[in-house]
């Protein structure tokens, strides 16, 4: 039977909230909390309950998705039948999504922000934007 050993390796992420009687803190470091260096941050917001995000895989790409407020939900996929979704409503927790893995983002409440940590600088090139071209691609190193 094909695998997609990467797809195993998706998984959440809780941050300690380091924060007292002042308010919640939540450290999120590159090679401690992540498991990878942090190359790029980026944020997604003012999209609605209807917007469908992603929608794509990449081949070099590591990240962790974290709903810094709002909510959001995060359906991956191994491109061999196996999909799983996660919700995202908490701050201080994440999701781990490693390389050649597809992700749709979708679900955004009015209030979501979306912090995207990436393991690599952006590059075009690298996205599998394709379902179909996706499920050939794993298939072949499969």
């Amino acid at each position: 039977m094909t695998k997609n050993e990467n797809y195993d390796q998706v998984r959440m992420l809780r941050f300690a909230d380091l924060g007292d009687e002042r308010g919640s803190l939540v450290v999120v470091e590159g090679g401690v909390h992540v498991p990878f260096a942090i190359q790029r941050v980026f944020y997604i917001y003012g999209s609605d309950a209807t917007v469908m995000r992603g929608q794509h895989a990449n081949r070099n790409s590591e990240f962790v998705l974290i709903n810094v407020a709002g909510k959001s939900k995060v359906r991956v996929d191994d491109g061999l039948g196996r999909q799983q979704v996660y919700c995202l409503d908490q701050p201080n927790t994440g999701i781990y999504i490693p390389r050649m893995v597809w992700k749709d983002m979708y679900d955004f409440s009015p209030d979501s922000v979306l912090l995207v940590l990436s393991s690599e600088h952006y590059d075009g090139g690298e996205y599998i934007r394709d379902y179909q071209a996706f499920r050939d691609e794993i298939a072949r190193q499969n």
